[in-house]
C-alpha cells in the first residue's frame, strides 16, 4: 500500500474534464449536466482509475466522489461486451444511496447504453430477478441484498472487473463487515478494488490492506476558510434542558428561516413525536425512519425535493446517503455519539461552494462531547444563546420587511394603487402603510408572538463531584455494571452455545432497527443468553426488531432484562448461576 497519500497541488492550474482522457460520450454527458471542471477527488482519482489501479480515497460526503469512480468504470467497459453478468459492483450502506448512485451512473452512461441496476431491501425481489436475468453492466447494491442474490445464484460475480466500497465506514458502523467479506470472497481475485470513506479508522485501513493491491491513496482534506472569510458551514450549538428541546428547535428554526433542513434524532419514536410537534408549529415537516416502507420513503423525498416540504426529521440510518440540493441547515437534536457521525451529518450542507448551517441542541452534560468533536474535527463550534421572544419578534419583522422590499422591487403594484389612493383621502398615508404591513406580517407569519414563552437559558456547570459536565462518557463502551446513564439491558435468549458473537448481535440490531453500532454499549454473552446495553429511548425498537428476525438462524426470546423490572420472575437456576459467575 502507498505510504504517502496523494494530495491535490494547489499551485497547478486545475485541469478540465477534457484533460482527464475521458471518452466523448462521457464528456458530452458531463457538459449536458453543466459540469464545468472536476472536483479535487475527481482530478486525483480518475487518471489512476482509468489505468486499472486500486484506490483508497478519503473524502467527505458531497465532494463528488460518485463521479470520481463512476466515470472510470463506465470508460473501461468494452463497447462490444459479451455476456450478461455485471462488470462492476458498487456496495453502499443504504437504499437511498443505492438509488442515487444508480441514477448518477445512468446520467453519465446514457450515451454508452450502460445497463445499471440498484438492488436493495424493501423493493420487490421479482423485479430485481428479471433485471439480473436480462443482463446488467453495473450493480449498485446494499450488502445484505447483494449477499441474498449471490446465495440464490442470481448475482454472478465471475466476470467482475471492479468492486467499489462506497461510504465504507458507514457500512462497518451498520454491522455489514461480515457481509462485505463474504461478497469479496465471491469476487475474482484479479479485479480492481476501490474503497471510499469519509473517515479512516483503523478497521478501514485493515480492510484496505486485506483487499487492495498497491492502491493509490488519496486524501481530500476538508476545505478550510481563507483568513478573514466566514466558513461555508457555520457551526453552532445551543445548551438547553431536554424538556425544552422541541420548543428550542422551533425557536431556532424560526430565527434561522432555512430553505430546507434535516433534523437528526436518535429513535423512530422521537422522529414521529418531533415531526408532529413541528407540523403543529407551522412547518411542513416529514418523518423518515427505518420503520417506513420504501414507497413511503420515496414519497417523502419527492416532497422534500419538490419544495412541498421544508423540514425532514430523520434517524441517521434513514438519512444516510441523502443528497438534497436545496438543503441549507442540518440540526442535531442531540449531540452525536461519535465525531464521525457529526462529520457525516454536517457534510450534507455547504456543498459545491454553497453556504450551510450546522446546529446542535446539547444538554449541559453533553458539553464535553462538543469539545471532543471540536478537537477531532479541528473546527470550532460556537455556543450561542437560545433566541428570546424579543429576538423572535425582531426576526419576524425583518422577514416581513424583506418580503415587502422584494415586492416593491419586482412586483407590478399598479392594480392596487386605487385602494391606496382611496384610503389616503380618509387616512394619513403612513397609517395606511402601517395597516398594510401589519396584514402582510400576520399573513406571512401566522401565529402570535404572545403565545411564545421564554426558554430558560442554561449555563454549563460541573457536577458536585468536581468532574467536568458531560463526564457520563457518551459513546464509550462500559462494563454492564454499573451501566451508563440513560441505558438499559436487553435480554436475548441465545448465547455461546448457538455460536453467537458480539458482531452477530450488533449486525442484527443495526440491520433491523435504526440504531447505530456506536450507540450499542457493553455486550455480555453467556452460554444460553446474551445481554446488550442500549439507550433507553430505543430499547422497545430493538426488542420489536429482534423479535421479528433470526440470530444465527434461530428465533430468540427478546425482552428487557428482568433485573430492570422488579416484581417479575427471575431466570431459572442455570441462568442464575451464569449471572452469579459473571459477577
Amino acid at each position: 500500500m502507498s505510504s504517502t497519500p496523494v494530495l491535490p497541488d494547489p499551485s497547478t492550474e486545475p485541469p478540465a474534464f477534457t484533460d482527464l482522457g475521458l471518452r466523448p460520450e462521457l464528456l458530452a454527458a458531463l457538459a449536458a449536466l453543466g459540469y464545468e471542471e472536476p472536483t479535487p477527488i475527481q482530478r486525483e482519482a480518475i487518471p489512476p482509475l482509468l489505468t486499472g489501479r486500486d484506490l483508497l480515497g478519503q473524502a467527505a460526503t458531497g465532494t463528488g466522489k460518485t463521479a470520481a469512480f463512476a466515470l472510470p468504470l463506465l470508460q473501461r467497459m468494452p463497447d462490444d461486451r459479451a455476456g450478461d453478468d455485471p462488470l462492476a459492483l458498487v456496495l453502499v450502506p443504504t437504499r437511498e444511496l443505492a438509488v442515487q448512485v444508480s441514477e448518477a451512473f445512468h446520467r453519465y452512461g446514457k450515451d454508452l447504453g450502460a445497463r445499471v441496476l440498484p438492488i436493495y431491501g424493501g423493493q420487490p425481489i421479482g423485479r430485481q430477478l428479471r433485471a439480473l436475468d436480462a443482463g446488467v453492466d453495473v450493480v449498485v447494491a446494499t450488502p445484505g441484498r447483494a449477499l441474498d442474490h449471490i446465495a440464490r445464484g442470481t448475482l454472478r460475480l465471475g466476470n467482475l472487473a471492479s468492486v467499489v466500497l462506497d461510504e465504507a465506514d458507514e457500512m462497518l458502523d451498520m454491522g455489514f463487515a461480515e457481509d462485505i467479506e463474504a461478497i469479496l470472497e465471491h469476487a475474482p481475485e484479479q479485479r480492481q478494488t476501490l474503497l471510499f470513506s469519509a473517515t479512516m479508522p483503523a478497521r478501514i485501513d485493515g480492510m484496505a490492506r486485506a483487499h487492495l493491491t498497491d492502491p493509490v491513496r488519496i486524501l481530500i482534506a476538508r476545505e478550510q476558510p481563507v483568513a478573514g472569510e466566514a466558513p461555508r458551514v457555520r457551526q453552532s450549538a445551543y445548551l438547553v434542558a431536554r424538556a425544552h428541546k422541541p420548543a428550542a428547535l422551533g425557536r431556532v428554526l424560526d430565527v434561522e428561516s432555512p430553505t430546507a433542513a434535516i433534523v437528526f434524532c436518535r429513535s423512530r419514536e422521537e422522529v414521529d413525536r418531533l415531526t408532529e410537534t413541528m407540523n403543529g408549529r407551522g412547518y411542513r415537516a416529514e418523518a423518515l425512519h427505518g420503520g417506513m416502507s420504501q414507497e413511503q420513503r420515496d414519497r417523502v423525498m419527492g416532497r422534500l425535493r419538490a419544495g412541498t416540504a421544508d423540514l425532514l426529521v430523520a434517524t441517521d440510518v434513514a438519512a444516510r446517503g441523502l443528497d438534497v440540493e436545496q438543503l441549507s441547515h442540518v440540526v442535531n437534536f442531540d449531540v452525536p455519539s461519535a465525531p464521525e457521525s457529526y462529520v457525516h451529518r454536517i457534510g450534507r450542507v455547504g456543498r459545491a461552494g454553497r453556504e450551510g448551517v450546522a446546529i446542535t441542541l446539547a444538554e449541559p452534560r453533553e458539553h464535553r462531547m462538543l469539545k471532543t468533536i471540536e478537537r477531532v474535527t479541528g473546527q470550532r463550534i460556537t455556543i450561542d444563546k437560545i433566541p428570546t421572544v424579543a429576538d423572535l419578534r425582531t426576526r419576524r419583522l425583518e422577514l416581513t420587511q424583506a418580503a415587502l422590499r422584494e415586492s416593491l422591487l419586482e412586483d407590478d403594484l399598479d392594480p392596487f394603487r386605487v385602494i391606496v389612493e382611496s384610503l389616503s383621502d380618509e387616512f394619513d398615508l403612513m397609517e395606511v402603510a402601517l395597516a398594510a404591513v401589519k396584514l402582510a406580517h400576520e399573513a406571512t407569519l401566522p401565529g402570535s408572538d404572545e403565545a411564545e414563552e421564554e426558554i430558560p437559558q442554561v449555563a454549563v456547570r460541573s457536577p458536585r463531584d468536581g468532574r467536568p459536565a458531560g463526564y457520563e462518557g457518551r459513546g464509550e463502551r462500559r462494563p454492564a455494571r454499573p451501566r451508563s446513564a440513560g441505558t438499559t439491558q436487553v435480554f436475548i435468549g441465545v448465547g455461546r452455545r448457538a455460536g453467537v458473537r458480539p458482531q452477530d448481535l450488533v449486525g442484527a440490531i443495526t440491520g433491523e432497527t435504526g440504531v447505530r453500532g456506536r450507540d450499542i454499549g457493553s455486550i455480555e454473552i453467556a452460554d444460553r443468553f446474551s445481554l446488550v446495553e442500549v439507550p433507553v429511548a430505543v430499547a422497545d425498537e430493538v426488542i420489536a426488531g429482534l423479535r421479528g428476525s433470526t440470530i444465527k438462524g434461530r428465533k430468540a426470546t427478546v425482552r428487557r432484562d428482568r433485573e430492570e423490572r422488579p416484581g417479575e420472575g427471575r431466570f431459572d437456576g442455570g441462568d442464575r448461576r451464569e449471572r452469579r459467575d459473571r459477577r
